[in-house]
């Protein structure tokens, strides 16, 4: 059996205007009278791409695909000079979401997402649980202090040093990395920027898979992936994603009732397994499912066969 589904074009997709000069890229496929489901990209910034499609039955899902604001196909691009992003916060994509929902009539749906994704999802869920029929997550990350110190204060470093070390060489001495780095894509020096935001998104693309891989360290490493993703990942983890302290793990609670699986690597040097563990502790009725030879990629070995097995337990 194959892994991923055989590829779907959409049916329907479109720009929703969201307010504050946005519009949201989005698109639907699948089974037009299927189980609605949203898939919620990473990054921030990535944007959707077709592969996500794949993790589900079309015959039996009505799969939801939405860029966030400021990425992929959604306008304005974050990738623009001068891009304004006063509104793109957390708390605004909530909000998007349910723009999408009612626009699509759709009254329920499963929530999909993985590492900023998962993110977003249980900030959605948090916010909308009567909304929510399932949540499936992967490589966890929940924008605490503790996770933002471990990827990006050194703690990773510890098992990358040389990756941690070009990382790093653009931070002046003694200035906080996250700060430093928003400096440079914020800056005045177009060359900064641009070496700043192909350096944050190599360190991601060095961590990224418990085995080195080629491709996806190239991917990080294009401009036109590294610009965006880089400038809106700063934009939210300098500003805490406008979350108080552990404030997903504490609002847990809001998810109870909701069924879901977690899929994490044991290896995810991203998303450390203990952000996946102590959610699910406080969510009841969540499964988690740890896979012992993967890291944070949906590449590494295991991971997308444990979400086909996770999208096809709810796919009816």
């Amino acid at each position: 059996m194959a892994v991923l589904y055989p590829p779907v074009e959409p049916g329907e997709r479109g720009l929703l205007d969201v307010g504050d000069g946005h519009r949201l890229y989005w698109e639907v496929s699948g089974n037009p009278r299927g189980k609605p489901v949203v898939v919620l990209h990473g990054g921030p910034g990535t944007g959707t791409n077709p592969v996500h499609r794949r993790h589900f039955d079309p015959r039996a899902y009505r799969i939801v695909l939405v860029d966030q604001r400021g990425s992929g196909r959604s306008t304005p691009s974050v990738a623009a000079v001068g891009a304004d992003l006063t509104a793109n916060t957390t708390w605004h994509l909530v909000a998007d979401l349910e723009r999408v929902r009612e626009h699509l009539l759709i009254d329920r749906w499963q929530v999909f997402g993985g590492s900023w994704g998962a993110t977003l999802a249980v900030a959605y869920a948090e916010r909308h649980p009567d909304r929510v029929t399932e949540i499936i997550l992967r490589g966890v990350f929940l924008l605490r202090p503790s996770e933002l110190d471990w990827l990006y204060r050194g703690g990773a470093g510890a098992i990358y040093p040389e990756a941690w070390a070009d990382f790093t060489a653009l931070v002046p001495t003694g200035q906080d990395p996250l700060a430093a780095y928003q400096d440079a894509l914020t800056g005045p020096d177009l060359e900064l920027r641009a070496a700043a935001a192909t350096a944050w998104s190599n360190w991601e693309g060095a961590t990224v898979s418990l085995v080195a891989n080629p491709a996806l360290v190239a991917q990080y490493a294009a401009p036109d992936f590294a610009v965006p993703f880089a400038r809106l990942a700063l934009h939210y983890f300098t500003n805490a994603g406008w979350l108080e302290p552990d404030q997903l793990l504490r609002d847990a609670h809001r998810l109870a009732g909701i069924p879901g699986r977690i899929v994490q690597g044991r290896y995810d040097i991203v998303c450390p397994p203990v952000t996946a563990w102590e959610l699910h502790r406080a969510w009841a009725g969540s499964e988690l499912v740890i896979l012992p030879e993967a890291g944070h990629a949906t590449s590494d070995a295991g991971v997308l066969q444990a979400l086909r097995d996770a999208t096809d337990s709810f796919r009816f």
